[in-house]
């Protein structure tokens, strides 16, 4: 049997959380999955990473590459889908851990002309710290008590936390929540992503993936919620590369596709040389 699902993973200049997040992926319980590394322009620590994580994993990890020219994560993203084998990929940022049930819980809910909006436990910065391979190994990441005693004080509160599928399928049912196109868990056919030409490479950061999701929802791709069965770790950090001029820049393209109701970006999915594969 072939490749199932390709796993697109982005990131830039994170290799101790890129490290953390493969840890997650290795520690799946369903295994038949690619991943592809959407790298916007790191530096060598992040390929040691890929190069050490790929011979430890039983699952094949290639790494995309793109010279570091600001933010650009949405051309790193459509060179990964281009290279992608599967039908159906599920995208994860790298500074995010997945659950054990996380690729199952995809591949399950998955829907012809749907896709799939997970959830995300935002950790403080210093609880992230505290994330270790051995804490992921053992599975006690997840565990609402063991969050608590290193320093995450909305554990108890968090049901996105909880193990028990039927409780976490009637909560994605009642949430009133909207299944918006989240890039640090969502999940789509390929042949969707390219109905809408893929993502649009003018925005910088700030709202390009809700373009991305609501292109794909004017084609009549909507939104399935599963933010409860489907939860991933979101570790803290820095964002340097946030400006206020982008981000007007990218509401300006998100209005203008409302008003036009545009489904297909011009600026999207392209053949293209110039990156690196290993």
């Amino acid at each position: 049997m072939g490749v199932e699902l390709s796993v697109v993973v982005s990131t830039f200049n994170q290799p101790e959380w890129l490290a953390l997040c493969l840890t997650g992926l290795r520690a799946q319980t369903w295994q038949n999955f690619e991943v592809l590394i959407a790298d916007d322009g790191s530096e060598p620590a992040t390929s040691a990473v890929v190069q050490f994580e790929s011979k430890r994993s039983n699952f094949p990890i290639r790494h995309f590459w793109q010279e570091n020219a600001g933010f650009r994560k949405c051309r790193i993203l459509n060179t990964a889908v281009q290279n992608s084998i599967a039908e159906y990929l599920v995208f994860l940022d790298g500074d995010c851990i997945a659950r054990r049930d996380f690729l199952i819980a995809h591949l399950r809910a998955r829907r012809p002309g749907r896709f799939l909006s997970g959830g995300y436990v935002k950790l403080p910065s210093s609880t992230s710290a505290r994330i270790t391979r051995d804490a992921l190994s053992q599975g006690h990441c997840f565990d609402k008590q063991w969050l608590a005693t290193q320093g995450f004080k909305g554990a108890r509160h968090c049901l996105k936390l909880t193990r028990r599928h039927a409780l976490a399928r009637l909560a994605d049912y009642c949430s009133p929540a909207r299944a918006s196109w989240n890039g640090h868990n969502a999940s789509a056919w390929k042949r969707d992503i390219y109905r809408v030409n893929g993502f649009d490479e003018r925005m910088a950061y700030g709202g390009e993936d809700r373009e991305f999701g609501e292109r794909l929802e004017r084609s009549g791709v909507t939104g399935l919620r599963i933010r409860h069965r489907a939860p991933v770790l979101h570790l803290e950090h820095e964002r340097g590369y946030v400006n206020a001029p982008d981000r007007a820049a990218n509401d300006r393209i998100r209005a203008e596709g409302l008003r036009d109701r545009t489904t297909k970006t011009e600026f999207g999915i392209r053949e293209r040389i110039d990156f690196r594969s290993d």
